[in-house]
């Protein structure tokens, strides 16, 4: 077992970038190698200089609702919501900050004062089962907020800015942030030097907003969420493996998704599917990935075995986050306090809004 305090570190608070650097692509990028535990500078848009001509690039495409809403109680009291998954039409899961919000309590938002949400059940994690009296996707446009992390207190001009360029899949509480360092003219630099992309898709939810608070990181609970390995994906990244290509994970969401792809175990829902439509086999490395659509309860921690990933582009996580547990698994936890010391020091920019790593 783990100790979670083992994942503890101070970070300067001048050190937590609180705005995006332009253009994306300038952000620096820190390089480590596993084997012999070298440390490299560069920035990022010198990625197709780093990387190798059939590396294959897998980035999650979620975007970003704007899952941050106000309404109001019957006495008048405030209440803030962040949605965080939908479990049907009308009915979500979310965090909700006010007094006394008990199942029983009836909100109404602010903007479509009509439009009212019942507090049916409160989360074995503290959040609310919330049912609307009619569906909101089409209300959150007007009435909601892009919501960024608690740490970053300065308002964003360009809502944009907390989206990665190839975001699509709405449904994320939270950016991937690993990619939000990509521009048109880097993927297009990458393309052109053999390096291809492929998308996978993962709704960022509860986790990212929640710390290991167990002392062991074992013990921790982490929720599922939701993701999708589609069947051509699939077969296209089996076939790198089989070619000795490297997949590199943009990001710790897109890892999760690859890695539930070749331990499928962790595929839950009703509706989750697992496996080929019609049984066709796919180009069959040692792990094959199997494609999947479902909520994933995936968590990585140090001694896990990863089957798909090769490399790994992501940015400087929270102390105590799952994320930073699950780089811990992937690089060595000695040799990434190596390297959080060193960002420290040489003045990197740490979480959402910070700079990078590419773990090769």
């Amino acid at each position: 077992m783990t100790r979670t305090e083992e994942f503890d570190y101070t970070l300067p608070p001048d050190r937590i970038a609180q705005t995006p650097v332009e253009p994306r692509d300038t952000s620096r990028l820190m390089v480590v190698e596993r084997k012999t535990g070298h440390i490299a500078h560069h920035r990022f848009y010198e990625l197709p200089d780093i990387l190798r001509p059939g590396d294959v690039l897998v980035a999650n495409d979620s975007r970003v609702i704007p899952a941050r809403l106000f309404a109001r109680k019957p006495t008048g009291g405030r209440v803030e919501i962040l949605l965080l998954v939908k479990r049907d039409p009308r009915t979500w899961e979310a965090l909700v900050r006010g007094h006394r919000i008990r199942p029983g309590t009836i909100l109404h938002l602010e903007g479509a004062a009509d439009v009212r949400a019942d507090v049916v059940a409160v989360t074995p994690a503290g959040g609310r089962v919330l049912r609307f009296d009619r569906p909101i996707d089409d209300l959150l446009p007007r009435v909601g907020h892009v919501p960024l992390p608690p740490y970053i207190r300065r308002p964003l001009e360009d809502p944009e800015r907390y989206q990665t360029v190839y975001a699509r899949e709405e449904g994320s509480a939270a950016a991937p942030t690993a990619g939000l360092h990509f521009t048109p003219r880097l993927m297009r630099a990458l393309e052109e030097r053999g390096i291809t992309f492929h998308y996978v898709t993962l709704h960022v939810g509860l986790d990212t907003f929640r710390p290991i608070d167990e002392e062991e990181v074992e013990a921790h609970r982490i929720h599922s969420e939701w993701a999708e390995l589609d069947p051509e994906t699939a077969a296209a990244l089996n076939r790198a493996k089989a070619e000795g290509r490297r997949i590199v994970a943009v990001g710790t969401t897109s890892v999760r998704v690859l890695e539930t792809a070749t331990h499928p175990e962790h595929v839950k829902g009703e509706d989750a599917r697992v496996g080929w439509p019609d049984d066709t086999p796919a180009h069959v490395p040692r792990h094959p990935l199997v494609p999947f659509r479902g909520w994933t309860d995936l968590y990585i921690t140090p001694g896990f075995e990863f089957r798909a990933v090769d490399a790994l582009i992501t940015n400087f996580h929270l102390p105590r986050s799952t994320l930073l547990v699950l780089v811990a698994a992937f690089m060595g936890k000695d040799l990434m306090w190596r390297a959080y010391k060193e960002a420290i020091e040489q003045g990197y920019r740490f979480y959402s809004f910070g700079d990078a790593m590419l773990i090769l």
